[in-house]
This record gives structure tokens, C-alpha cells and sequence, in this order.
């Protein structure tokens, strides 16, 4: 298991979107729930995978992969919440985590491409 607050956080992250993702499937509703279950589970999964890059270039396009996730996760939380599947709690909840997430990746990888210069 790894320390770092950026591995931390995603795999709290996406324990949380499976949780979710349990809830919506409970509900009958599978388009939106298989969506954001990858997307949401991808993150770290790719955070995960940048720590044995092959080199620098490989780090910060596995870390932008995982923005990219991060970024469509958000696009499916607000689309469950305003189609009445999140309330405006767990909407926000949710929402500030995967945020915080995508601030944190936004700093890897600018730090990683200054390091690279």
C-alpha cells in the first residue's frame, strides 16, 4: 500500500465511487453507474501506474491520463446530480474529493515537467 497523500486519496476516492456505484445499480440505473465506476476507479489506477513509469514522459502522460479521469468523473457526478440520482450533499462530498484530486494531479504533473527542463 502506498503513503503518498495522492495514492491516499484516489483509492479513497474510488472505494467511495464503488459505493456509489452500488447505490445507483440498487436504483436500477446502470448507464451513468458503469460510466462513472471507470472513470472514477481509473484515476488511481493510473496514478498507480505512473509510479513505475518508464522515464519522465511516461510519469506525466499516465499522471494526465488520470486528470482526464478525474475531469469525466466530475462530469458524471454533476450529471447524477442534476438528474436527481446524488443529492446536493453527497454531490458535494463527492465532488470536492474528486477536485482535490484533480488539484493535486495538476501539480505532479507541472512539477514533473519542470523537473524535466
Amino acid at each position: 500500500m502506498r503513503n503518498d497523500a495522492l495514492s491516499v486519496q484516489s483509492m479513497d476516492f474510488a472505494v467511495s465511487i464503488i459505493q456509489l456505484v452500488k447505490e445507483l445499480k440498487q436504483n436500477r440505473e446502470t448507464i451513468i453507474s458503469n460510466q462513472i465506476g471507470r472513470s472514477g476507479t481509473s484515476i488511481g489506477a493510473n496514478i498507480r501506474e505512473a509510479q513505475y513509469a518508464h522515464g519522465r514522459a511516461d510519469f506525466i502522460a499516465k499522471m494526465q491520463i488520470a486528470l482526464k479521469e478525474a475531469n469525466e468523473t466530475g462530469y458524471w457526478l454533476e450529471l447524477l446530480f442534476r438528474t436527481g440520482y446524488l443529492s446536493q450533499e453527497a454531490y458535494q462530498k463527492l465532488e470536492a474529493d474528486c477536485s482535490n484530486l484533480r488539484i493535486m494531479l495538476i501539480s505532479s504533473i507541472n512539477t514533473a515537467k519542470k523537473n524535466s527542463t
